[in-house]
C-alpha cells in the first residue's frame, strides 16, 4: 500500500529537511504494510523474492511470537538499492512515522556514501528475485529434498569466505596459476659491493645456497595446491570440487548474498548510530511540533535503552557521533590537546574550531565499526556509557562482570567485530598427503572453536569435497588435528 496523502507530506518535509541538512541518498520509495507482512518481509531479510527455505519459516515464526508477546517490534526495514526499499508498518502513530523516515534517509545516505557499500550490487532485487527463480527451477528438476539439503549444506559454510573478495582488483583471474617460468627467473642475492669485497660480501657458497633455497621453494609451491593459503573456501569449493552445474550454482548465489550483506554487518554501529544521529537532530530542531515532541522523545529513549547483557548499537554509534561532533567543535584533539597535563583547561578546551558537522560526515564516508571504535571510543566514553566485560563464572555458575578497565572493554569489542567475530580459516593444502584431502588451517585469537561446531562444518564441507577434511586449530592451548574421513570423527595432538 503507498503512502497517505497526509503521510506523503509528511515524506516530502523530512526529505526536504534531510537534504538541506546535506545527507545525499537514492530515491526512496515507501510501502505501508502490516505486521504480517513485515515479519514476512523481515524473515526474508528485507526480500521477499528470495528462494524458498525452511530457515525463513524459522525466522518468521521467531519474529511472529516475538511481536505477539510483545518481547519486539519491528518499526522499519530499509533496502540497500537503487532505488532504495522502505517498509512501514502501517500501525505506527504518525510521529513515530516522521521519525522513522529521518532513520530511513539518514541509512540510504550511509549506503550511497560509505566506502564498504561501495561494491555492493545496487540492484540485488532484481538478483534475488533471479536466485530464487533459479531455485525453484533445481526443486522442479532435481526434488526438493535433494536441493534442500544441499542448500543446508552450502548454507552451513556461508561465512567460510573472503568478505573483502570482491574489492580485490586481482592481475590474473586464476587465483590458482602458476608460473612456469617462476622457476628459472631466480631474483639476484648479490649485495652491491666494490670489485676487491666481492668475495667477502658475496660468498659463492652463500649464493649459491639461496639460489638452492630459492628454486626449492618454487618447486614446493608448484606442487602445493594451492600455492598459497586461501581464505575463500566457498569459491575454491566452487571452482575445485568435484560437483554438478547445479550444485555450483546454489555455493555461487549462497557465496553472492553472504557478500552483498557482509558490508550491512561491518557496519552495523555506524549506520545506526549515524540514522539515529540524525532522525534526533532532524525532529528536534525542524520536524517534530510542540505535540509530538513528548512521543518523540519517548520513542527514542526506548530505542536508545542499553541492555546489561548486550550492546544497543543505535546507543553506541549515536554516542560516538555526538563525541566526535563536539571534539571537532570545540577543537578537543590532536598533539596540543593530548599533551595537555591540566585537567581543569581540558575540561574548558574550546577552540572553536566548528568542525564537527565535517568530521562526522567524513567519519561515515570512509570508516567501518572495526576502525570506528578503534579511533573514536575514548575512555571517557566508556565511563560514560558505563560499559565493561563479562565472564561466566564456573563456580557461582553465574556471568559476572570481568572488568572495567577501558583497554579491556576496547580490545573485547573489536575482538568481536573482527571478521564479524567468527574464526578465520583458510584451506592450506587441497591435496593433504596426496591424498586429494582438504586441509583447513584456524588462526587462533585467543578463543577456541566450539568443537561441535567445527566437527559439523567438516562433515559438511566432505559433503562437498568427496574426501576426508582435516581442521588444525589451538585447543586448551594445545595445537590438534580435527578430521572427518566420511564416517567418523577423529582428532590428534600436533
Amino acid at each position: 500500500m503507498m503512502l497517505t496523502p497526509e503521510l506523503e507530506a509528511t515524506r516530502k518535509q523530512i526529505e526536504s529537511i534531510a537534504r538541506d541538512y546535506g545527507l545525499d541518498f537514492f530515491e526512496v520509495i515507501y510501502e505501508m504494510i502490516d505486521f504480517e507482512t513485515m515479519n514476512q518481509i523481515a524473515a526474508y531479510d528485507g526480500f521477499p523474492v528470495r528462494y524458498p527455505h525452511w530457515r525463513f519459516g524459522m525466522e518468521y515464526n521467531k519474529l511472529s511470537k516475538s511481536y505477539a508477546y510483545g518481547l519486539s517490534k519491528i518499526y522499519e526495514l530499509v533496502i540497500n538499492t537503487d532505488p532504495c526499499y522502505a517498509y512501514l508498518m502501517n500501525c505506527n502513530r504518525d510521529v513515530d512515522q516522521k521519525t522513522i523516515m529521518a532513520h530511513v534517509y539518514a541509512h540510504c545516505d550511509f549506503f550511497k556514501n560509505n566506502a564498504s557499500f561501495a561494491h555492493t550490487n545496487r540492484k540485488m532485487m532484481d538478483v534475488m528475485a533471479n536466485h530464487g527463480t533459479q531455485v525453484r527451477q533445481y526443486i522442479e528438476r532435481y526434488g526438493e529434498d535433494t536441493v534442500e539439503a544441499f542448500l543446508d549444506t552450502a548454507l552451513s559454510l556461508e561465512n567460510l569466505i573472503d568478505f573483502h573478495s570482491d574489492h580485490i582488483q586481482r592481475l590474473e583471474k586464476k587465483p590458482y596459476g602458476y608460473d612456469e617460468d617462476a622457476i628459472d627467473q631466480t631474483p639476484n642475492f648479490r649485495l652491491r659491493s666494490k670489485p676487491h669485497m666481492e668475495k667477502y660480501i658475496n660468498p659463492k657458497e652463500y649464493i649459491e645456497e639461496q639460489e638452492r633455497q630459492y628454486k626449492e621453494e618454487q618447486l614446493r609451491k608448484k606442487e602445493r595446491f594451492p600455492s598459497e593459503p586461501y581464505r575463500d573456501v566457498l569459491l575454491f569449493l566452487m571452482e575445485n570440487a568435484p560437483l554438478e552445474n547445479w550444485q555450483v550454482e546454489i555455493l555461487s548465489i549462497v557465496r553472492d548474498e553472504a557478500l552483498y550483506f557482509a558490508p550491512q554487518r561491518a557496519t552495523k554501529i555506524m549506520n545506526e548510530g549515524w540514522a539515529s544521529y540524525w532522525h534526533s537532530v532532524i525532529m528536534t530542531q525542524r520536524a517534530a511540533t510542540a505535540s509530538e515532541i513528548v512521543d518523540f522523545a519517548d520513542l527514542h529513549s526506548g530505542t536508545m535503552a542499553m541492555s546489561a547483557r548486550q550492546l544497543n548499537p543505535y546507543k553506541i554509534g549515536l554516542e560516538i557521533y555526538r563525541d566526535i561532533e563536539e571534539r571537532w567543535n570545540t577543537g578537543r584533539f590532536g598533539r596540543e590537546y593530548e599533551e595537555c597535563s591540566s585537567y581543569e583547561e581540558k575540561r574548558k578546551w574550546d577552540k572553536q574550531l566548528g568542525l564537527g558537522r565535517q568530521k562526522i560526515f567524513e567519519v561515515r564516508k570512509v570508516y567501518n565499526d572495526v576502525m570506528f571504535l578503534d579511533e573514536f571510543l575514548t575512555m571517557e566514553l566508556c565511563e560514560r556509557l558505563k560499559l565493561f566485560t563479562f565472564e561466566y563464572n564456573g563456580s557461582s555458575e553465574q556471568y559476572e562482570i570481568a572488568s572495567r578497565q577501558y583497554q579491556d572493554i576496547k580490545q573485547k569489542l573489536l575482538t568481536s567485530l573482527t571478521n564479524f567475530g567468527e574464526p578465520y580459516i583458510e584451506i592450506v593444502d587441497a591435496n593433504h598427503d596426496n591424498r586429494g584431502e582438504l586441509y583447513l588451517v584456524h588462526t587462533h585469537t585467543g578463543v577456541d572453536l566450539k568443537l561441535d561446531y567445527a566437527q559439523d562444518t567438516l562433515a559438511n564441507l566432505y559433503k562437498v569435497w568427496k574426501r576426508p577434511t582435516n581442521l588444525e586449530t589451538i585447543v586448551d592451548e594445545r595445537v590438534k588435528l580435527l578430521s572427518y574421513d566420511g564416517k567418523e570423527h577423529t582428532s590428534r595432538l600436533l
